[in-house]
């Protein structure tokens, strides 16, 4: 972008007539500005802004409107730095400036001072890249310095003001623990540590006791990452701190326990499920991070392919019968779930969950929690929830053969059962009823289908690399024959956007096995799920591991990430 830009006191000049004809300044306070611009080598937007003379905001948009630019709010700036690595923070924190985004031939700068063409320059030189100037006010750009550069500082300063005291890793009284927690440094320390996750896109924060150290973790697109290593000082402090605001009982530190946390962000409202367990060093700490904003009632959002979401769908619009979903846990099996339940909630019908623990809160849900220390266990909910006219039951976990009799009972009753089961594969869901007790006649009438799924980490779509596969390759991961000639996969290469990673979120692989009138005859005949796996895959299944290939071959992730999530099928 070629911007002409104006000398400063024509400019000074010209943004004082605006100022005044949108009566955002009066005569008395451009006089009063110009006396003090006079004295001082500061820029009149600096005057006006420091005397209160006029907002930040009203002389930034006044700016943007005389040179024909855009303004940068607060919420346009990124999650992430941009191009952290090319430009020194230093230099962007004297300068006042912030890139925001970048693509191949431009990068959009956030400045406070857009005549500023010394720094426009000096940025272009850097990267190569020509600035696309944007208006921000000084305030919005010095916070995001301090969001997006100043985290470690920001946490050792806090971890200097807490370690001033005893040694707070062995205090064993109640009281003092107490009001260790309801430090404000302390608090601030948790806080920050829940919102760098959320910022960096974690699923769970990990708080661990070691004889040394305490270590912070976040797990990000399914890895583990180390985030802080406050010292081992801290743990009584932050481990309590945490469990103040889950409302659990600090005294019992030889028990597990489990408990919830609201959290606010930028107008989103969080949910941190908390777990403690007792270890050798003291209380390790799970906080699972819970965003109701991200759940979505289509399946293709998730990753599933067209074919894939449509049966899916079909099975979901019968009104009777069981569908599994099966997995290892952290597949994504309750996200599945919830995107059914988000479907099938409309006004014309009754949902029941049974959780434990509830992830989710959905408006016009029924849910209830299982709480086994007074006996209300799933089967027992479960014959409860029959006698409420219910449409739809979402049932978290299939885990003995009580609970699954209810559920296919339910299901002969006229009732759409939806749950989950541990098992490697789809086929291995149906012998592994079979295996709890339950009778064959029931699994081949009520089970109408079986999604099995694994989650993969996603290419990031602004540094992923295309690579000719080699021959031997290409007929180890079973691409026709073809197809093997230049046959195109991707890998992971890293820049800013993924912190370096290479990837970028996560999306799902599945297979769904319909259960078919071929595969009930073989159920009834004894066939074990090798024979099953089979029959399903002549009739149409197509396997995680297809499913994950096709993926590889379209961009969306490696070879590499299916066959780790897929090596035991």
């Amino acid at each position: 972008m070629s911007l002409i830009l104006p000398d400063r006191q024509t400019f000074e000049h010209a943004l004082v007539e605006r100022l005044l004809r949108s009566e955002k300044l009066n005569a008395s306070a451009v006089d009063r500005a110009l006396r003090v611009r006079a004295e001082s080598e500061d820029r009149l937007e600096v005057v006006l802004a420091n005397l209160g003379l006029a907002s930040e905001l009203d002389i930034a948009e006044a700016v943007a409107a005389e040179l024909g630019l855009s303004v940068a709010r607060a919420a346009d700036f990124p999650e992430i730095s941009v191009l952290c690595k090319e430009i020194s923070t230093k230099f962007l924190r004297a300068s006042c400036v912030l890139p925001i985004d970048v693509s191949e031939d431009a990068i959009c700068l956030a400045m406070a001072d857009p005549l500023d063409g010394y720094v426009r320059r000096a940025i272009e030189m850097r990267v190569g890249r020509s600035v696309l100037p944007l208006v921000a006010t000084p305030s919005d750009i010095q916070a995001a310095h301090e969001r997006l550069f100043n985290a470690r500082s920001q946490l050792g300063q806090l971890v200097q003001e807490i370690e001033g005291g005893d040694d707070s890793g062995t205090v064993e009284d109640v009281d003092r623990l107490r009001d260790l927690a309801s430090e404000a440094p302390v608090i601030r320390l948790v806080n920050l540590l829940i919102v760098r996750a959320i910022e960096g896109r974690a699923s769970d924060i990990h708080v661990e006791p070691f004889d040394s150290r305490l270590l912070v973790r976040y797990r990000i697109d399914g890895i583990l990452q180390i985030a802080a290593e406050p010292s081992v000082r801290l743990r009584a402090a932050v481990v309590s701190r945490i469990k103040i605001m889950a409302r659990m009982n600090i005294a019992e530190r030889r028990l597990p326990q489990d408990g919830r946390i609201r959290f606010a962000f930028r107008g989103r409202d969080l949910d941190l499920r908390v777990s403690t367990m007792p270890t050798m060093h003291g209380e390790s700490v799970v906080m699972r991070i819970l965003d109701r904003t991200s759940l979505v009632n289509e399946f293709r959002a998730l990753g599933f392919f067209e074919d894939a979401e449509r049966t899916l769908i079909e099975t979901l619009a019968r009104p009777q019968g069981i569908l599994l979903v099966t997995g290892p846990t952290g597949s994504g099996k309750t996200t599945s779930l919830y995107t059914a339940l988000l479907r099938l909630n409309v006004p014309g019908s009754k949902l029941f969950t049974v959780e434990d623990p509830i992830e989710y809160e959905l408006e016009g849900v029924n849910q209830i929690q299982v709480k086994g220390q007074i006996g209300l266990s799933f089967a027992q909910i479960l014959r409860s929830v029959l006698r409420q006219d219910p449409d739809t039951i979402m049932i978290g976990e299939i885990r003995d053969r009580e609970t699954a009799e209810v559920a296919a009972q339910a299901a002969l009753t006229g009732h759409l059962v939806l749950s989950t089961l541990h098992t490697n594969d789809a086929a291995g869901s149906v012998t592994r009823l079979l295996d709890m007790g339950v009778a064959d006649y029931l699994v081949t009438s009520t089970v109408n289908g079986v999604l099995a799924q694994r989650l993969v980490r996603q290419l990031c779509p602004h540094c992923r690399e295309p690579y000719d596969a080699l021959p031997e390759l290409v007929r180890q991961i079973g691409i026709a024959d073809d197809r093997s000639a230049g046959t195109t996969l991707y890998r992971a290469a890293g820049c800013e956007v993924c912190r370096g990673t290479g990837y970028h979120g996560r999306t799902v692989v599945t297979e769904f096995l319909t259960m078919t009138d071929s595969l009930r005859r073989l159920v009834l005949d004894g066939a074990d799920a090798r024979t099953l796996r089979q029959a399903a895959v002549e009739s149409g299944m197509r396997t995680m591991y297809a499913d994950g290939t096709l993926k590889a071959l379209a961009g969306i992730t490696t070879i590499e990430e299916v066959m780790r999530v897929t090596s035991d099928n």
